[in-house]
């Protein structure tokens, strides 16, 4: 009963480290879009700084997973439960990466005067910074429900992917001198529907966990 008490303490810890990630994370891609808006170059230096912070979380949730299946020897639920851990930090990392590629655009577009203001670029970044707030949520209490709604609204983030693109191939049709700001924004739309992509990874790692089986969401 010792043994297995400090076991779940552990995997508590864990989980809180996780959270605390995600946390760092919701806020990165917060910052990203908002330093791209405001055109906020300092903002977006912030983020790119702030993505060692970042690092040094996954480096330390995978040294603790690891410890974990060195000296508990989970198996089961529990060894599932830290493998997907590891994995999810890992999404959470990549999300990040994406995060610091829009505020690194923020810097290269600052000086520059948009050719329309930003409208569905921040809708979009808001909802993205939601799901991942309610998937790690989803994911402590293993909700396997809700994490079948939150992948679906990478349906609507896809939505504003595909209008983002329309408008700004239509732009750039239209006056050859703002390819270069309008490719910058397609990359960030790109990019902000990849962080979509891994919260429905997240997603995907809680079904497994509540039910053993692998699954593909909004495929």
């Amino acid at each position: 009963m010792i043994v297995r008490s400090q076991f779940d303490e552990q995997l508590r810890e864990l989980h809180e480290h996780l959270l605390k990630m995600g946390s760092l994370v919701e806020e990165a891609v917060h910052h990203a879009v908002k330093s791209l808006v405001i055109k906020d170059g300092q903002l977006a230096n912030d983020v790119v700084e702030g993505d060692k912070l970042i690092n040094s979380a996954e480096m330390e949730i995978e040294k603790k997973c690891f410890t974990l299946i060195a000296l508990q020897q989970p198996v089961g639920s529990d060894l599932r439960r830290i493998t997907t851990t590891l994995k999810v930090s890992t999404d959470l990392e990549r999300m990040a990466d994406h995060a610091v590629s829009i505020a690194e655009t923020t810097i290269k577009l600052q000086n520059e005067t948009y050719a329309k203001p930003l409208i569905d670029i921040p809708k979009m970044g808001e909802l993205v910074k939601e799901m991942v707030h309610e998937a790690l949520t989803a994911y402590i209490d293993l909700d396997h429900v809700q994490a079948s709604k939150i992948a679906k609204q990478d349906d609507v983030i896809d939505s504003y992917y595909n209008k983002i693109f329309a408008e700004l191939i239509n732009l750039m049709d239209k006056d050859k001198s703002l390819i270069n700001q309008a490719t910058h924004l397609l990359l960030v739309a790109q990019f902000l529907e990849r962080i979509g992509d891994y919260v429905t990874n997240i997603c995907e790692s809680i079904i497994y966990l509540k039910s053993g089986k692998i699954v593909e969401l909004n495929n």
